[in-house]
């Protein structure tokens, strides 16, 4: 099959030292990245140094050791290669919405990069896996392919599988509607449409993928944390400093400091006129 895009399409994987999308670090990436032009997809895969240490829990899930690490390059010496690579791309994985993509986003910030994806497509094929149906990496591919994954967790042999995934839910989905809890229908959602699988593997109410914002019923920004829980967030923010300070010096992800930004800027110049 081949995928009919409008922009480049990166898949991608991460191996982490841990959970955390703000305090953990990237130990391992894989980017296969597909071109709109029809041109042969290129991969690019490696071990980075994390510069802290690897969990247990994290090692007994993908394997990779300090030892395996300990003169590989840190990222801030590869952090151009991978922009570089990713380019003006969208972005496809499994679970990436929630962690891959702002792990991602908060190595960059830490070198100087700011990665954003405000315009980017963002395609999470675990959301269609658990939407249409709910099973694990190794189940999917052997639900849609028939096929067993070898060398699970490690993140190029996952980022294959994923795409394999991808391309069975597009040929298994075609024509299908999506029915959720409350009957409400989505019609045809997985189909070789980029911007209609981002849709629908997207949940539009929040913000940000740690879902510290989300929209109201007026579609207008809202804290969903807080003191202020509720409250329009540019107009919080522009009326309480101390509270927009506050979130930029925190421990509050890359992604959200850049939205909190953009909506008291933009509530700044609409107020000027």
């Amino acid at each position: 099959m081949e995928f009919k895009l409008s922009r480049d399409l990166c898949f991608f994987d991460i191996e982490a030292t841990g959970l955390n999308v703000i305090r953990d670090r990237i130990i391992q990436i894989a980017i296969i990245k597909y071109f709109k032009n029809g041109k042969a997809p290129e991969e690019l895969s490696m071990l980075i140094n994390p510069g802290i240490p690897i969990s247990l829990e994290a090692m007994n899930v993908h394997g990779i050791k300090p030892k395996d690490v300990a003169n590989k390059p840190v990222f801030q010496q590869v952090a151009k290669q991978i922009f570089d690579f990713i380019g003006n791309a969208d972005l496809a994985g499994y679970n990436s919405n929630r962690f891959d993509i702002p792990l991602l986003m908060e190595e960059f910030a830490r070198v100087g990069i700011e990665f954003d994806i405000t315009k980017r497509r963002t395609i999470d094929i675990q959301r269609i896996f658990y939407k249409m149906e709910p099973r694990t990496l190794r189940a999917a591919l052997k639900f849609y392919c028939d096929q067993e994954i070898e060398d699970a967790h490690d993140a190029l042999a996952d980022v294959k599988a994923t795409i394999e995934v991808f391309k069975g839910q597009i040929k298994k989905y075609e024509g299908i509607d999506y029915v959720d809890e409350d009957g409400n229908v989505t019609p045809k959602p997985v189909r070789n449409d980029m911007q209609v699988i981002h849709e629908f593997t997207n949940d539009n109410r929040f913000l940000d993928a740690t879902q510290r914002m989300k929209y109201d019923p007026d579609g207008v920004p809202v804290f969903a944390f807080g003191k202020y829980a509720g409250k329009p967030v540019a107009e919080t923010l522009v009326n309480d400093r101390q509270y927009y300070n506050w979130i930029l010096n925190k421990e509050f992800s890359s992604q959200v400091k850049q939205i909190v930004k953009k909506l008291v800027k933009d509530y700044e110049k609409e107020a000027r006129g």
